[in-house]
């Protein structure tokens, strides 16, 4: 690494804190301990994203400026209830501390009546300066990548707008209904990343479309390729000339997808790792689409093996230089500081140096 060989003894100074960043998805969730590094979490982002290789291995959870403003009634519905951008209304479940589509509610009678039935969002009607004036500006760290959340994508919509029995349905009954509105909502996203640009300051939109359950895709590759990837490869090539990169929340067990994510043009995937062997995806796929993951690590442990749990998860993913952890911090008493584990590990790691903490 040369004039970026790791030095602990600068890197690991004290030199502030970032601040959290209102929920929903916003994150840090709590003020979090800022490192002396050698490039700024931004640039390291940046390398990884344009297909270099990172000095370390980024943090989501607390290396980013993660967003979904409120001001989108999505934002709102899907994660306390309520009505959504299309009046679809969204109900809390306790248990899941998160929302779903309310029994019995369908917005759209039929796929055929799209264009009658439904109102797109007028998104200039929005004063998107004040909110981000009011909420996020004394907030949002410039040395921070700026994550931009957008719910929900094409396929998840229309299984909400009706339901996903119906919705596989008009796959194999309506597909050029289907196309027509899918072209409709990519309309609609192509705007809605425009604003994250030039309010927001997004460098990263992670945008929402599971399609898959625990144990295989809901359609064929060749569907997705049908179906999916056209509207995709627009929206993706529409952001990269914004110049943000666009990271694809998709669960389920996916991996007989990926190549079409790739061809769709997604830069980064956010998968489950439950149900994919993300290791292997990472090694077959991973010069051309990097990965996010959400970590969560057993709390019932001693401090050190806390500590190994998350050293193991950067040792393990962490080579390609394709990947960023997000850590969801199960144990927030622990004495030893996880974001520093984290951070060495993955430092060592790109530098090529023994990686024992």
């Amino acid at each position: 690494m040369g004039e970026y060989a790791f030095n602990p003894g600068i890197e690991l100074q004290d030199v502030g804190e970032y601040k959290p960043v209102p929920k929903p998805y916003g994150m840090p969730g709590r003020a979090v301990r800022k490192f002396n590094t050698p490039i700024t979490p931004k640039e390291n982002f940046l390398r990884m994203a344009r297909g270099e290789k990172p000095l370390w291995v980024p943090n989501m959870s607390s290396e980013f400026n993660s967003i979904q403003p409120l001001v989108m009634p999505d934002a709102h519905a899907r994660c306390y209830g309520g009505t959504d951008w299309f009046g679809i209304e969204w109900q809390y479940e306790l248990k899941s501390n998160a929302a779903m589509v309310k029994p019995g509610t369908r917005r759209l009678s039929d796929i055929t009546k799209w264009r009658e039935e439904l109102v797109f969002p007028d998104l200039d009607a929005i004063d998107w300066k004040k909110d981000y004036e009011e909420n996020y500006a004394a907030l949002m760290e410039p040395d921070r990548p700026t994550n931009f959340c957008i719910v929900n994508g094409c396929f998840e919509r229309l299984g909400d707008l009706t339901s996903f029995a119906d919705a596989f349905m008009y796959l194999l009954e309506e597909p050029e209904e289907v196309a027509a509105l899918f072209e409709k909502f990519t309309d609609f996203h192509i705007r809605l990343i425009k604003i994250a640009k030039e309010y927001y300051g997004a460098d990263l939109i992670t945008f929402h479309d599971d399609m898959g359950t625990q144990i295989s895709s809901f359609m064929s590759p060749d569907t997705y390729r049908e179906v999916m990837v056209p509207h995709y490869q627009r929206m993706n090539k529409a952001a990269h000339e914004m110049g943000v990169y666009v990271n694809y929340h998709s669960c389920g067990c996916v991996g007989n997808l990926i190549p079409y994510y790739i061809e769709a043009g997604f830069d980064f995937w956010e998968g489950q790792d439950n149900c994919n062997d993300k290791k292997a995806l990472l090694e077959q796929y991973g010069d051309r689409l990097g990965q996010i993951s959400v970590y969560t690590p057993n709390p019932v442990c001693s401090d050190e093996e806390y500590i190994a749990q998350l050293v193991d998860n950067i040792k393990t993913y962490g080579p390609s230089g394709r990947y960023i952890c997000w850590l969801v911090n199960t144990k927030p008493d622990c004495a030893l500081d996880p974001w520093e584990a984290i951070y060495v590990t993955g430092r060592k790691l790109m530098c090529g140096e023994q990686t024992e903490i």
